[in-house]
């Protein structure tokens, strides 16, 4: 009975051990994920205000997706790092309130941001000499308005629905009881803006690649042009030294440089056409990780959204829960990285930065 009692003695603290080593791990990268987060967002900010160059419209709808995933990182991350690890809600209900309110309003701006750059972005391709003129530091703060006050409206309802249900005290969730509540905020929150980045990106990439055939086009018809001018001009030094004088070393050396001009003019043009055919693959790569990072990020969380609410019968664990939701937070630290890092302008703004370096 003893040796029974002692077994079940270790096997408890070998169990209690490994739970307190796993939450350890799981605090310390969540806070680095947090703290990344934080730091990332903090610098495109910073690089934004105090680089001059950067003061351009399509950089203040950037710069306020780098405040929203800002918020996301100190308002809601920190909180829900401290439930994971408690496993229960210890602030009260309306603390409660107010950080459900702060990671919903804040997780659908990021992603309704992402939605505005998409409009922005094809507007700038597709319409470049009309938008260039709309294209103001006025419209960019409209945009900016209508996407947070979207997103306002979009997260009010499912925390007034939570007042109408009873609620735990140690409990900090919004269960949608109703099909429709469901649909609403998924669908307003992520599904909607999806079906629109997905749009538009196309639309994008169409348009880009079309651009780009048609000046490579340009380009080689320029090229050919000039080619056939140096070529008709080599012929007629020839026409007219055969009649005076048979072939001298003039001759030879006359249409050697003239065959030179045409080679580099080609080789010129194959050049450019090159360039050209990497800017597009260089276009579809970004427009890729964007995509790719926003789906991977956020559809699994809102997969889960509309299975667990609307089917009664289906269970997904805490643990599940919680990864897909940090899964979603990770979206905000990979925006900054994404819409900066392929951008010369934003890379020479963090260099000077992170050298400390004052300028304007």
């Amino acid at each position: 009975m003893d040796i029974e009692n002692f077994t079940d003695y270790n096997c408890t603290s070998e169990h209690l051990q490994k739970g307190i080593t796993s939450k350890i791990l799981i605090s310390l990268t969540l806070s680095v994920l947090t703290l990344m987060t934080t730091a990332i967002n903090s610098l495109v900010i910073a690089a934004i205000i105090v680089t001059r160059k950067l003061h351009h419209p399509a950089n203040y709808l950037i710069c306020s997706l780098a405040v929203t995933d800002f918020l996301v990182a100190i308002l809601v991350m920190p909180f829900s790092i401290m439930y994971i690890m408690k496993e229960t809600w210890i602030m009260g209900q309306a603390i409660c309130d107010i950080w459900l309110s702060v990671d919903i309003t804040c997780c659908t701006c990021s992603i309704l941001h992402l939605a505005a750059i998409a409009l922005d972005r094809y507007r700038a391709i597709t319409d470049a000499v009309e938008y260039a003129r709309k294209r103001t530091p006025k419209h960019a703060a409209v945009m900016i308005a209508v996407v947070w006050i979207i997103s306002i409206f979009i997260s009010m309802p499912p925390l007034f629905w939570r007042h109408q249900a009873l609620n735990k005290e140690d409990e900090c969730i919004i269960k949608h009881d109703h099909i429709v509540f469901t649909i609403y905020t998924t669908f307003g929150a992520f599904y909607i803006p999806l079906a629109l980045i997905l749009i538009l990106y196309y639309k994008i990439y169409k348009a880009a690649k079309t651009l780009y055939h048609k000046r490579s086009v340009s380009r080689v018809e320029r090229e050919q042009n000039g080619q056939v001018l140096l070529e008709t001009t080599t012929t007629l030094c020839i026409a007219e030294k055969s009649f005076s004088d048979h072939s001298t070393d003039f001759d030879k050396i006359h249409i050697t440089v003239r065959n030179a001009k045409v080679d580099m003019k080609q080789e010129k043009a194959y050049r450019k056409q090159k360039i050209s055919s990497t800017r597009e693959r260089k276009a579809a790569t970004t427009l890729g990780l964007i995509l790719g990072a926003f789906v991977i990020c956020w559809l699994p969380f809102f997969v889960k959204e509309v299975i667990v609410n609307i089917c009664e019968a289906c269970y997904i664990s805490d643990h599940m829960s919680n990864f897909l939701t940090w899964l979603g937070y990770l979206n905000s630290l990979i925006n900054p990285l994404i819409y900066t890092i392929f951008n010369e302008d934003f890379k020479k703004a963090f260099q000077k930065l992170m050298r400390c370096r004052h300028y304007l």
